[in-house]
């Protein structure tokens, strides 16, 4: 009976395991980081405005239904990113690095070199340390 009792643990331990899977995380240049995921109009409007710190090994994934050339901008943003655009393959297709946040009605735009579907933000100087270049490829874990 004790061994009954210690299979049905296991098993109810490995259920819970599964069922409190973790927030959906992306690989980018051989590190992992915690993503917050914007699909809707509304969350890829909003962004991570008004945010004070973003933890290092977090950000935001944007996805958007077309690839087209994307320009992001950094109104109402508090924190200096680096926008990463990646095309329908989750190829690279170029950073913006060093995003300023801007406070002023008229903030500067930073376009994609070509077009792309996918949108990821981390905080600035990642770019630099993850040493990423345009093919690179972007790992989803997003399920």
């Amino acid at each position: 009976m004790h061994h009954i009792l210690k299979v049905a643990m296991l098993a109810a331990l490995m259920l819970m395991a599964s069922a409190c899977r973790s927030e959906p995380t992306v690989m980018l240049g051989g590190e992992r980081f915690s993503v917050e995921l914007a699909t809707t109009s509304d969350e890829h409007a909003l962004g991570l405005m008004f945010r004070e710190s973003m933890p290092d090994d977090h950000g935001m994934l944007f996805i958007f239904p077309t690839e087209v050339t994307r320009s992001f901008w950094m109104k109402n943003t508090r924190i200096p990113l680096d926008i990463f655009y990646f095309d329908r393959d989750l190829r690279l297709v170029s950073v913006a690095e060093n995003a300023r946040p801007c406070r002023v009605p008229r903030c500067p735009s930073y376009p994609s070199d070509g077009p792309a579907r996918y949108v990821l933000e981390l905080n600035a100087g990642k770019a630099e340390e993850l040493g990423v270049s345009a093919g690179d490829r972007l790992e989803l874990d997003i399920d």
